[in-house]
This record gives structure tokens, sequence and C-alpha cells, in this order.
């Protein structure tokens, strides 16, 4: 168990504290939740639908941090202990999303209510209770970039100011109404808006945090092995699953949009010093992204191929991408961003923290654990039955 005499950012003695993470069965909760148990004396009360991705936190009962995690099975739509598991805690995290592109505009009711109904009473019984929350948000409230509105040839697209992503100075630019792919990006904003608004008139602590396409090892699905079999997850998930059913990886118009990604376990970092130095974060939005880490989704695709090669000794297909339209693979009503810089001033003024970890480095661990954990199991589900005679 970690040692009750770590210190924060100002060298004070760190308290143990009680922690109420929704969404704690998902992808960056379980990441967190290790983290939690393995260096912190910190219990944490994990709540979710599923717990699939901590079963190994949970079980045995001999575990040495076995005191110190409980799971409640709840959905947070419909559960009346939602605010007295918060009034226990000291501090609520929540995570609980949709965030998966290809729902925002074939599910965009559900996306609204998830993002933004459903959170208002985590953020009320926060608030109603003097409970502080950090609270999950997206780099997708931003929107698409002041430069992918100017000319294609202007050099002022080349200008950071034009598309590095501040949180107190870009601006949030959305698509038209018709264009249902920033359902998921308005309703993130607008709890973003209420929670900063509750801080404002009713004295809320709270931190938001914008990740910028966090991976790693358990993250999104496999569709058709932990995931819907008709799914379809984000970018990373999406190649990794044409890569392990030896499939060309589609390039959703060309694969010309350009992201960031960053290793989940350099992410978790900073969320623990969110978590640890309250008068360094309360009141702040975070970026927590990797800004050197900048590919076109074209690039990334042939990078993951040559990745996947060396970890699976498998190999390439002759024709390792196909090109495929937006409309075909997400449905009408798709948009999209063009590149997603973020501005790490703040994070790094304030907790001073840095990304470490590159995108080849990344990208080998996340498709060594997909290789060993999936590749099996797509084997044996795209197997044809024996003929009978």
């Amino acid at each position: 168990m970690a040692s009750e005499k770590r210190v924060d950012l100002d060298g004070n003695p760190i308290k143990p504290i009680t922690i109420c993470m929704i969404g704690a069965g998902g992808f960056i909760g379980s990441h967190l939740c290790e983290k939690l148990m393995a260096e912190t004396p910190h219990k944490v009360l994990a709540l979710d639908v599923y717990n699939d991705k901590i079963k190994h936190l949970l079980e045995p009962d001999s575990l040495p941090w076995a005191d110190r995690i409980q799971f409640h099975r709840l959905n947070i739509k419909n559960d009346s202990r939602l605010e007295s598991l918060i009034r226990m805690a000291d501090l609520t995290i929540n995570l609980a999303a949709i965030c998966t592109p290809a729902d925002y505009n074939t599910r965009p009711l559900d996306t609204i209510y998830s993002n933004f109904i459903d959170a208002i009473p985590v953020v009320k019984y926060c608030s109603g209770n003097n409970k502080r929350l950090i609270h999950f948000s997206t780099c997708e409230v931003y929107g698409k970039t002041i430069g992918s509105f100017l000319p294609k040839d202007s050099p002022l697209r080349q200008d950071p100011a034009y598309f590095v992503l501040s949180e107190n100075l870009s601006p949030c630019i959305f698509g038209p109404i018709e264009k249902q792919r920033w359902s998921y990006a308005c309703a993130k904003q607008l709890i973003e808006r209420l929670i900063y608004a509750e801080g404002a008139e009713n004295g809320m602590d709270f931190t938001i945090v914008r990740p910028f396409n966090w991976i790693g090892p358990r993250m999104d699905f496999i569709p058709g092995i932990d995931g819907p079999s008709e799914g379809v997850p984000r970018v990373l998930a999406c190649f990794s699953n044409n890569l392990l059913r030896h499939e060309p990886l589609k390039l959703v118009d060309g694969g010309q949009s350009q992201r960031t990604f960053i290793y989940i376990k350099d992410a978790i970092e900073a969320v623990l010093l969110m978590i640890e130095n309250p008068a360094r974060a309360n009141g702040q939005i975070f970026n927590v992204g990797n800004p050197n880490n900048e590919v076109t989704v074209k690039q990334l695709a042939e990078m993951m191929t040559e990745v996947y090669a060396k970890v699976s000794g498998e190999p390439s297909l002759e024709k390792p991408t196909i090109d495929i339209s937006s409309e075909e693979f997400y449905g009408v009503g798709y948009d999209d961003s063009d590149k997603r810089i973020p501005d790490m001033t703040i994070i790094n003024k304030q907790l001073g923290w840095n990304p470490k970890t590159s995108l080849w480095d990344l990208l080998e661990s996340t498709l060594t654990y997909q290789h060993r954990t999936y590749a099996e199991a797509i084997k044996q589900a795209t197997a044809k039955p024996a003929a009978t005679s």
C-alpha cells in the first residue's frame, strides 16, 4: 500500500480521501482505479453497469487494497442510491458518457441525454452537498478550428493562433443543426457551462478535463468480441479490429483529418495530479493530450499497420487501406473537425505535467495487448464451420 507520507505539489501531506467514480468500469476508469489502488491510500466507490475491466481489482478478497474499493452496480439514469454515494465521498469523478462518433448522428437523442441530461443530477448533488467534482468532457467541445474556414492556400493556416486549441481562448465552433455529429460536442459543452455556472454562483469546487484521444490497453471495444457485433468504435479501435481480422483499414474521406494521441498511463498521471492538488486544479479546465503525437488519420493507419506487423509477426496486407465516404461509414449527418492540437500551457503551469510516451510506443503497447487478448477470439469468430458429410 502507498505510504501516507506522500505530499502534493506544494509540499503539503496528502490526506486519504474517498472518491465516488461514476463510470469506473470503463477504459479510463479501470486505469484510474488501478493507479489509485497501487499508488495511493484513497478509497474508491466504483459505480458502473459493468465491472469486467476492473474485476482484477475486485477479486479475490485477499488483494492488498480489498478494503479500499467497492463496486456498486447502477445506472445513474434511474438509481436512487446516486446521491447517497456522492454524499459518502469527498470527491466525485464523472466518466459516464456515450462517446463513440458512430452514435452521434445515428443515436443523437441517446447521445444528448447521456452527456447532458443524465449528468445534471451528478452536478446538482455535488453542488447541493458541497462536494468537489472532476468532470470528464471532451476535446470535441472545440468543434472546428478557425483555420478550417480560411482558404486552403492561406498562410494563416500555419499560424498556431488559428488551430491550436486553448481552454480559455479558443471559440467552440460547431456545424449546422442538421449535422447531428455535433450532438455530442454540444451536449458536452452545455454540461461544462452548467458546471462552470455552479462554481460561479454556488461555489462548487470543480475541475473539467478535456481528453484528446487517450489510447491504451482496454480502450473502446472490438466488435463482436467485447462489444456489439454491429458496433463502430472510435478510429484506433476500428483500425485495430481491421488488423486483427486481416481486413483493409477504412479511411473515412481519405483519412485527411489530423489528430493527436496520448498514452493512457500518461493521461492518468495528469488526473492523479488533479485529484491530489485541489488548490491548483479547482476552477480549471484542462486539456490533456500530447501535441507531439500529431498525425493524419491516414498516417495513423500506416503506422498501425507497421506496428501490428511487428508485434504479431504477421505480414501486412498487399493493400492495407481503402477509402470510404463519411456518409457510407457513419451515415447521413456526419461532419468532422480538421485538426485538434491541445494548448498545454495551463496544465503545465498549474500541475507541472507533460506527456512522455511517443506515438510509436503507445501504439506498440496497445496493439501488443490487443493481439494477445483478442487474436484467438477473432480467429474463432471468423473461422468457417467444418464441412459435414
